[in-house]
């Protein structure tokens, strides 16, 4: 087969599925994957209704070396159906999932200690070099890690986005027995009110407009806020005993990020999440006078194989956040579409093509 469907992103608003060539190995140490399941990110959201963001429109990006029109995807899995010939972490057969940032590597490894934070940060699905929206994409050997036998593809497409969450929480002070409130509790901050629990968060609350993603935030086990009904910030000191010792801001909205530093105590850390749109505005004081921090993470580095072992204990569970499955053919209307305009939805599973072997739950 030399040609295989694939949705690509020419600009906002024009995402086309289309017949493109099936990618061949050029590189020794290149993996060639039959995606299994790939999730509809947020960052993708912003992309298809808002971008570019990250998404090379002027120039190609310096890793990739390509630009607009891409392929899009970043949370995916699959299996790995060829390797190049110096390949070691993987063969044919074997079930991965990608961790897809895109930065300076050699020989199968990233070349920075703290590889998400190079000046050249991209995303494989975002900034060229292929995408989890179609049946097959190339990764570099750095970028797949072997599935447990015990979580599905499907459980493997969500380790990209509880890497982010587990991530927010590691990068912070938190500590077992503190508190914490996450402002926005879509996909990432579901993410992130796991990875709280995991990390032993005594206290956790959410704010949340949504009704139905605040009733997944209880389900989860967060007390829940409406700020449509209530003082976000004065409910958060309340539920917490005199304000939170964590606050994750998780809706890249101005005026939330406000609410989250006051939403801590004295001394209190706030830990910004979002890829902005927009400038944000805060008063410095409040930082000043009560010796609060704020602080800013992107993405992750070094943390699908723990995202893995929490998952094997049951934490970031896909029956508990997939809440459809659509085919590629179906990916604008069913799926992009769909997430704007439907709330309801926490993480929508494309699945490109037919998947191989065992993994991807009914």
């Amino acid at each position: 087969m030399s040609t295989m469907q694939a949705a690509v992103w020419y600009r906002a608003r024009d995402l086309r599925v289309e017949t493109v060539e099936v990618p061949t190995l050029r590189d020794p140490h290149q993996v060639k994957v039959k995606v299994a399941a790939c999730g509809i990110c947020g960052s993708d959201l912003h992309e298809y209704s808002a971008g570019p963001i990250f998404i090379p429109v002027d120039a190609p990006h310096p890793l990739s070396q390509q630009r607009a029109p891409i392929i899009m995807g970043h949370e995916f899995a699959g299996e790995v159906v060829e390797v190049g010939e110096r390949v070691t972490r993987v063969k044919p057969g074997d079930r991965v999932a990608i961790e897809p940032i895109l930065s300076p590597n050699q020989d199968g490894h990233y070349l920075m200690e703290r590889y998400n934070l190079t000046p050249l940060l991209g995303f494989h699905g975002l900034s060229g070099g292929g995408g989890g929206f179609s049946e097959y994409t190339l990764v570099g050997e750095h970028m797949v890690h072997p599935l447990p036998d015990d979580l599905s593809y499907e459980q493997g497409a969500l380790i990209e986005p509880a890497a982010v969450g587990l991530h927010a929480v590691r990068q912070s002070a938190l500590k077992a027995g503190d508190s914490a409130v996450v402002f926005g509790a879509g996909p990432i901050g579901l993410m992130i009110i796991e990875a709280l629990k995991a990390a032993g968060a005594a206290r956790i609350v959410a704010v949340e407009p949504s009704d139905s993603r605040r009733r997944k935030a209880t389900e989860l086990g967060a007390r829940a806020v409406d700020p449509r009904e209530q003082d976000a910030v004065a409910q958060v000191h309340a539920l917490t005993q005199g304000g939170a010792d964590f606050a994750f801001e998780v809706t890249g909205l101005p005026a939330v990020l406000d609410q989250a530093i006051n939403a801590t105590h004295a001394g209190g850390e706030t830990v910004i999440v979002s890829i902005w749109e927009t400038e944000a505005a805060f008063q410095p004081n409040d930082l000043v006078i009560k010796e609060r921090t704020l602080k800013g993470i992107i993405a992750y580095r070094h943390i699908y194989p723990a995202v893995m072992a929490l998952m094997q204990q049951g934490y970031f569970r896909a029956e508990d956040l997939i809440t459809a499955r659509i085919a590629l053919d179906d990916v604008v209307e069913e799926g992009f579409e769909v997430l704007l305009n439907d709330k309801s939805h926490i993480k929508i599973i494309v699945r490109p093509g037919e998947p191989l072997g065992e993994g991807v739950t009914p």
